[in-house]
């Protein structure tokens, strides 16, 4: 069920924001240079490792590491990244992973291949056993703004009850979120 609802939805979404994604596709090309898209290697279930795509906000000469770990992360930001982080249009290709199968709309966001001690904790409470998400229970309760044990905590607390009522109620509180560009690290 949740993998049918998964598809219904990206594919509607996809019909609705090609036009969008062709914009900003267009205006990462036309203002740095480089690829598009980044293809960040992450985390997946069973901890195998997957690559999740992204637009590209980032210069092409960035460390890859989480962006909490850069020194000076905005000057490593492209013209248009700020506004593609601050309204989460970044995240738009990951469609391609739900429909592949890497990802669902809900559930834990994934790891970066490089976050031992996430990937370690989730572990350690049977995280890695659940498809990871776009959005999760954790990304509407701070997202970049609360510590990793409290993630896990709040990713822990997602795999305990989650339903489909559930998951409903964080792809809305995802779409409030985002419209008020609550808790995203710029």
């Amino acid at each position: 069920m949740k993998r049918l609802f998964d598809l219904f939805v990206i594919i509607l979404l996809t019909s609705i924001l090609i036009i969008p994604m062709l914009v900003i596709a267009i205006m990462i090309k036309l203002t740095s240079k480089g690829p598009v898209l980044f293809w960040s290697k992450r985390v997946g279930i069973d901890n195998e490792i997957f690559r999740m795509p992204k637009f590209r906000t980032m210069r092409v000469d960035t460390p890859d590491v989480a962006t909490h770990l850069l020194k000076n992360p905005d000057n490593y930001l492209i013209a248009i990244g700020p506004f593609l982080r601050k309204y989460s249009l970044d995240e738009l290709p990951q469609v391609l992973s739900v429909l592949k199968g890497d990802m669902s709309l809900v559930g834990p966001r994934p790891a970066l291949y490089n976050q031992d001690d996430l990937i370690k904790l989730r572990t350690s409470r049977g995280l890695h056993n659940i498809v990871p998400g776009i959005t999760g229970w954790a990304q509407v309760n701070g997202r970049d703004t609360v510590s990793i044990p409290v993630k896990v905590d709040y990713d822990e607390y997602y795999l305990r009850n989650k339903s489909f009522s559930f998951d409903l109620k964080i792809l809305w509180m995802t779409c409030l979120k985002v419209i008020r560009s609550e808790g995203v690290q710029h």
